[in-house]
């Protein structure tokens, strides 16, 4: 699946398990990862734990999950991460996006917003969540692209998109 950005198209990508410098590489860079302060900031993605990641998000076969790289169609890079798998507690679809802080006020967030959403409805998802941290300036991100505030408390804001409509 492939969008049109200002003369860049940006597609899905599924990391092969040695990509995934990628994905250590945003999760521990400080300016990326500046929106999940409150939950410790940046995350450690050690390879020894890559595998076992991998086989979780990449390979599963419960369609529980889903992950891919957003990446620039005509030089592949790397851009950003899109993600969203079943929360069993909240029996809800929870919706993860990550665009490297390089990248961002570019449109790729809009976009990669986009995508998932379409992934996720053709995979046969009705609704999908994200719950943002308050502060979080990707609210407005994800209103534009028809999420709607389903509840707030001090600490997040619960969107919530219909993919029927």
């Amino acid at each position: 699946m492939v969008c049109l950005l200002k003369n860049e198209i940006i597609k899905l990508y599924e990391p092969r398990l040695e990509d995934l410098w990628f994905r250590k590489k945003i999760m521990s860079d400080e300016a990326t990862m500046s929106y999940n302060h409150a939950c410790g900031g940046i995350i450690p993605f050690p390879e020894s734990e890559w595998f076992k990641w991998y086989n979780n998000w990449v390979i599963t076969q419960d369609k529980k999950r889903f992950y891919r790289y957003l990446m620039k169609q005509e030089s592949d890079e790397f851009i950003g991460e899109i993600a969203y798998h079943f929360d069993n507690d909240r029996k809800i679809w929870m919706a993860d996006i990550i665009v490297a802080f390089m990248y961002r006020g570019r449109g790729y967030g809009m976009q990669g917003i986009n995508l998932l959403c379409k992934t996720a409805g053709k995979n046969g998802i009705d609704v999908l969540y994200d719950d943002i941290a308050i502060d979080n300036p990707s609210v407005s991100l994800f209103k534009k692209n028809g999420f709607s505030e389903e509840y707030r408390t001090d600490e997040i804001i619960m969107l919530k998109k219909d993919l029927r409509e």
